[in-house]
């Protein structure tokens, strides 16, 4: 029922949040559900990190970013088999490579640039254009999408966020401190907050979900439950 509303109206869902907090695993079920598009954000941040760090630029060099950027094409799309989100960078596939620690350490540090955050949000305000989108990220409810027909903003402690990407980098093979990982996530808190341009900050008309204590079903239930309410709204 809510998949064929969602189909017949444009819809716009903004899922911001801190690191880990669950944003992209939630978004991508809610645009499956949906049968709209997702749109990770971050997936683009971490590509032009990738190549950032492939290409040995310092991340606190703006002007070699953004012609870096300038010169990169980002393109999301889904395969047709799982419809997870492919990410091609230049073409080449870094899907999984962007999801390294050494991105993940690196990436906040590219984001806080205003001149990187202009174009990137351009492009993604671009994206979103006359389509029904999930995006997730950190400023899509207060910069990207201020227009967002749903806006959620998903929260967890930092115990419960290392842990979580704890057993993910496990899950994938990659080598994992724990303590190492509460102590960055603390620190990318802090960087993301405080940044110059489009801070992570919750959108005034956001709707918080703690996800600390509640499963990926429950946090999906309680977001398509507000979309329902929101698309009922809209009949009355």
């Amino acid at each position: 029922m809510l998949g064929e509303m969602a189909m017949s109206e444009r819809i716009r869902i903004a899922i911001d949040g801190p690191a880990a907090a669950g944003k992209s695993t939630v978004a991508k079920k809610i645009a499956e559900k949906l049968s709209i598009v997702y749109i990770d954000t971050g997936a683009m941040y971490r590509a032009l990190t990738l190549k950032a760090i492939r290409d040995n630029i310092n991340v606190e060099d703006e002007k070699s970013l953004v012609q870096l950027l300038k010169k990169t094409d980002i393109t999301l799309s889904q395969n047709g088999i799982d419809k997870n989100q492919v990410v091609l960078m230049d073409g080449e596939d870094v899907t999984a490579e962007i999801r390294t620690h050494q991105v993940s350490n690196a990436v906040s540090y590219i984001a806080k640039h205003p001149a990187v955050r202009s174009i990137m949000v351009q492009r993604q305000k671009e994206l979103a254009e006359n389509i029904s989108v999930v995006m997730d990220g950190r400023d899509v409810g207060t910069y990207v999408l201020p227009d967002a027909e749903v806006k959620i903003f998903l929260l967890a402690s930092v115990e419960e966020r290392a842990n979580r990407r704890h057993a993910e980098n496990k899950r994938k093979g990659f080598s994992s401190d724990f303590n190492k990982l509460k102590q960055e996530i603390k620190e990318r808190d802090e960087r993301d907050a405080n940044r110059a341009v489009s801070p992570l900050i919750q959108a005034k008309d956001a709707i918080p979900i703690d996800t600390t204590t509640l499963t990926i079903h429950e946090v999906v239930e309680k977001i398509l439950e507000t979309i329902h309410n929101h698309m009922n709204l809209n009949k009355e």
